[in-house]
């Protein structure tokens, strides 16, 4: 995807497709949601994000790792935990600040259960101190805990990847294994413990970071044997998706997705492999260059991700005070316009985003590891 010193710009556009799918998908009346990975697979955003985060973490950490810095690489990383956590604050005080929102408007909705604002409202002492010691996760900050785990994790895997990968592969295989006993040992008011599981949501991302560190050569890929993976891949995709839109009649059960069922993991890889294959055939390359201003929202992922939580409450909110009809082309109308505004919003986002990083060069001051680092053409996560 990309030489050491260059940035891969097809992690990049996965990365923004997802944030855009995420936003989407957490809109009730979107139009384009309807169509959406998880409409005809048994995976969703969330596989993709998690494993393009284990990618970019290896390649981010491969890139300090290769300047002879492994200390600078665990001590970046172990910052990153820190600022994911601030960011997860954030994204808690925003839910809460929706839900207040939400609440004075008077739209019925069932997101303002989920923001956390009614648990501070009748104990409000308790409930900050929970949601500061990850006991409580509303709604969509629910997943930024999992990646801090990942982030203060990552000094450890990715060494033991580099050298052994099997020895990886089958320690993360017996963690996912045993991830829903051992999610009793994470701190939780809820009795079904956190959103995303990271017992569980480590497998791919050690998926991520094995693909990252022995990547497939071309050569394999355009083997006979190659070849043969990818009519399996189209199979088992094919396959999901009729059983998804014909067959199934009952939605998913939610802790398959928190404890990453193994059948969301089947779904996933073929389409990981496809994906592979138009990365190598230049597919998504032309694309992502032929639309630079939207692949500027993969590469600010973190603030991205922030603030699409509240804008995809807003115009969930909006599409509700507005009394949108909840069926027939109307309904189509007012989603499909409510998923282009919050496509424009994230957009705006992340143009201030660069706007801001060209205007605010890296300080002259900074010590040499950290300067190198921050100017890595990899992101951490």
């Amino acid at each position: 995807m990309a030489t050491a010193n260059q940035r891969s710009v097809e992690v990049d556009f996965f990365r923004v497709m997802v944030l855009l799918v995420i936003v989407l998908d957490h809109i009730s009346g979107s139009a384009l949601s309807h169509v959406m990975l998880h409409a005809y697979a048994y995976c969703d955003a969330a596989e993709v994000f998690v494993f393009l985060g284990g990618y970019a973490t290896a390649a981010a950490y491969c890139t300090l790792a290769a300047r002879g810095e492994p200390g600078a690489a665990a001590r970046r990383f172990f910052k990153r935990a820190w600022e994911i956590y601030r960011a997860y604050l954030l994204t808690a005080l925003l839910m809460l600040v929706a839900g207040l929102i939400i609440m004075l408007s008077g739209v019925h909705t069932p997101i303002l259960a989920y923001t956390g604002l009614p648990d501070l409202q009748s104990k409000p002492l308790t409930t900050v101190f929970n949601i500061v010691s990850l006991r409580n996760q509303p709604y969509l900050a629910s997943v930024l805990p999992m990646y801090a785990c990942f982030a203060l994790a990552a000094p450890f895997a990715i060494p033991l990847a580099q050298r052994r990968p099997l020895v990886a592969l089958s320690a993360g295989v017996l963690v996912w294994m045993f991830a829903p006993p051992l999610a009793h040992m994470l701190p939780s008011a809820d009795p079904q413990g956190w959103g995303f599981n990271p017992f569980a949501w480590q497998l791919m991302f050690m998926l991520g970071i094995l693909c990252r560190l022995h990547p497939l050569t071309h050569a394999f890929q355009q083997s006979m044997s190659g070849k043969r993976l990818t009519r399996l891949a189209w199979t088992i995709a094919i396959a999901c998706a009729v059983i998804k839109l014909v067959l199934e009649s009952q939605p998913e059960a939610g802790h398959y997705k928190q404890n990453l069922a193994g059948f969301r993991i089947i779904s996933f890889l073929p389409l990981a492999w496809l994906a592979a294959q138009a990365v190598r055939l230049g597919w998504v390359a032309r694309i992502a260059r032929a639309w630079p201003q939207v692949v500027t929202v993969g590469r600010h992922g973190l603030t991205c991700f922030v603030s699409g939580t509240l804008i995809s409450i807003t115009a969930d909110t909006a599409l509700r005070a507005l009394a949108a009809p909840p069926s027939g082309s109307a309904a189509f109308a007012a989603g499909l316009a409510a998923d282009f505004s919050a496509i424009a919003a994230m957009l705006l986002v992340a143009g201030g985003m660069q706007y801001r990083q060209r205007r605010m060069p890296l300080p002259a001051t900074l010590p040499t590891g950290l300067a190198r680092a921050a100017a890595s053409p990899h992101r951490v996560g």
